[in-house]
């Protein structure tokens, strides 16, 4: 992984641990004993986790580690709302005026939270992301890069972290330019399978996205915030002949020997499927992206080590 982020090695995933009947929409949340479940299976083989927000389930999630005494890291990110209308978006709505100020609020209030918790928890809080996917040209929560930078500014002034924005890859090439120079390291995501991509291409269009990014700016670290393969389609986004257990293996596998070579830090998508997502079709690729089922078994990626 990246010396400049001066990590320990170990594996890295994305966690969000919303079982049937939960989500943070509803505001029902896992129990205690579900997240110490989740971690239990997670701490076998990964180290890093990423959390997306600063709501009850990261709270839940860093009050068990404490508690419990377990060895992970955590990336904390602060969900950020929209602050501008993206009318390039195809699933999003149009925000009023107020609306757009009442969620310029929130945010602050979001990054105030990710200062507190940063600084409550710095023994397991290694690095925090100031928003998460807000300034591609296809985001629904789109914010303007200068007020990230704000964002950016705020937490490093405030905590002792390394700080990032985590965003597909496509912005660092050209729009977030003036945020490289505030952020401690880059995040990128990379969706092979999501620009149409099959498995025999999957793994060089991975790379293609990191060095088009890394190659650009040589003297920053780059982390890859998501990087995954979805077991299940509806056909909307993703080809449903491109999707499925035995290729989320093939794409892990290849992912893994790659990046370990190559010394670059990946945090996995996801570790558990997550039927709350998307639309309410049962194949809506969103609900499909975990190493585990929901109901926590492992899929084929996952069962020479847990079965």
């Amino acid at each position: 992984m990246k010396t400049g982020l001066n990590l320990a090695s170990g594996n890295a995933i994305c966690y969000s641990g919303f079982r049937d009947g939960q989500s943070p929409e509803t505001g029902i949340y896992p129990t205690y004993e579900q997240v110490k479940e989740d971690l239990l299976i997670l701490e076998n083989n990964w180290k890093y986790l990423r959390l997306y927000d600063c709501d009850k389930m990261s709270e839940m999630v860093l009050d068990v580690i404490q508690k419990e005494q377990l060895n992970f890291k955590i990336m904390l990110g602060a969900f950020i709302g929209a602050e501008m209308n993206n009318f390039g978006c195809p699933w999003g709505k149009t925000f009023s005026e107020e609306e757009l100020n009442n969620n310029a609020e929130k945010n602050l209030g979001q990054i105030k939270k990710l200062i507190q918790m940063a600084n409550k928890y710095q023994d397991i809080i290694f690095s925090l992301s100031a928003g998460n996917e807000a300034t591609v040209q296809w985001t629904d929560h789109f914010v303007p890069v200068k007020k990230v930078i704000e964002y950016v500014k705020m937490l490093k002034k405030e905590t002792i972290q390394p700080v990032t924005f985590c965003e597909n890859y496509v912005p660092w090439q050209d729009t977030l330019r003036n945020l490289v120079d505030e952020v401690d390291f880059i995040s990128i995501h990379t969706y092979p399978v999501w620009e149409y991509k099959n498995i025999h291409e999957a793994l060089s269009y991975t790379q293609q996205n990191y060095y088009s990014v890394a190659d650009k700016y040589p003297n920053k670290p780059v982390v890859i915030t998501e990087a995954g393969w979805a077991t299940n389609s509806n056909g909307r986004g993703i080809c449903p002949e491109n999707v499925s257990q035995e290729l989320q293996e093939i794409y892990y596998n290849d992912l893994m020997t790659w990046s370990n070579e190559k010394n670059i830090l990946v945090f996995v998508f996801e570790a558990f499927d997550e039927p709350w997502k998307g639309s309410d079709e049962a194949l809506e690729p969103e609900k499909h992206w975990g190493l585990f089922t929901v109901d926590r078994k492992p899929k084929k990626v996952m069962q020479k080590l847990f079965i």
